[in-house]
């Protein structure tokens, strides 16, 4: 009796780590948005995404205005734009949430979809962050090399591929005009 309560135990235990083990995919992630308003991203299911660490006070803030016009060029082909503040390069995005958005609004006339301010390396890095970074690994030390960083996600949530900072906006046209013609 003793062996067969201990066995089922173990076999419990076996399917509890198998399932905590369970690989996810975008949509299993719940993300504030800049207002502090939960955004499951199972609503951006079946578009192209792109989401990119940002920051108000940088030498590639300016890429706001490239992911603008990306934005404005594909969003009704079923393109979005996630935009995650991130202050952990040189104190870049030190404001608060207010603060960025209204930045981002007057300054570039952001209207992508934008978020709380996370971190995306280190112990405290978001666990999107942290998904994003196993699924496109970079050889040797696997973080976020600076802001602006980018990922490519295709229409089924799976990441397909991951920018450098100093990649513009614009270079990013064919790749995502070829997810959009995949259905």
């Amino acid at each position: 009796m003793i062996k067969k309560m201990l066995l089922m135990a173990f076999v419990i235990l076996s399917l509890s780590a198998m399932l905590a083990q369970e690989v996810k995919n975008l949509y299993h992630f719940e993300m504030k948005d800049i207002k502090g308003k939960v955004v499951n991203l199972n609503n951006y299911k079946g578009k192209v995404i792109l989401i990119v660490n940002t920051a108000s006070k940088c030498g590639l803030t300016p890429q706001y205005e490239g992911l603008e016009t990306l934005y404005k060029n594909y969003k009704n082909k079923g393109f979005v734009i996630l935009g995650f503040p991130c202050n952990q390069f040189m104190g870049q995005e030190p404001g608060t949430s207010e603060d960025i958005e209204k930045f981002c609004s007057t300054k570039y006339n952001v209207t992508f979809p934008l978020f709380e301010k996370i971190e995306v390396n280190g112990d405290k890095a978001n666990p999107l962050y942290q998904y994003l970074k196993s699924e496109l690994p970079l050889e040797g030390k696997n973080e976020i090399r600076w802001n602006f960083e980018k990922f490519l996600i295709d229409r089924n949530g799976k990441p397909v591929k991951r920018f450098a900072p100093k990649t513009k906006p614009l270079e990013l046209t064919t790749e995502i005009e070829e997810l959009l013609s995949q259905k």
